[in-house]
């Protein structure tokens, strides 16, 4: 898997598996049709879990995050401090 950017939070607004619901989990970016903040994953994978781990722990199928894992690794340059 790519390297992903350390410490940031991710511009997810084009991204079409991430949805922001004013109101819901604090109007974060969500994986669509969860309350899972997309940035978790994000933080997992950096934090060491491996892509099987996390979608058991969330359920949330592994090709979702690959998926999530890939857009972040390459919109590294778009992320926000």
């Amino acid at each position: 898997m790519a390297h992903l950017p350390e410490s940031t939070v991710m511009d997810w607004t084009d991204y079409p598996l991430v949805e922001v619901v004013p109101g819901k989990v604090s109007g974060v970016p969500l994986l669509k049709g969860t309350r899972l903040p997309a940035d978790t994953i994000l933080e997992n994978y950096e934090g060491g879990s491996p892509v099987e781990e996390i979608a058991e722990d969330f359920d949330v199928s592994e090709t979702t995050i690959r998926e999530i894992l890939s857009y972040a690794a390459s919109h590294e340059k778009h992320a926000h401090p």
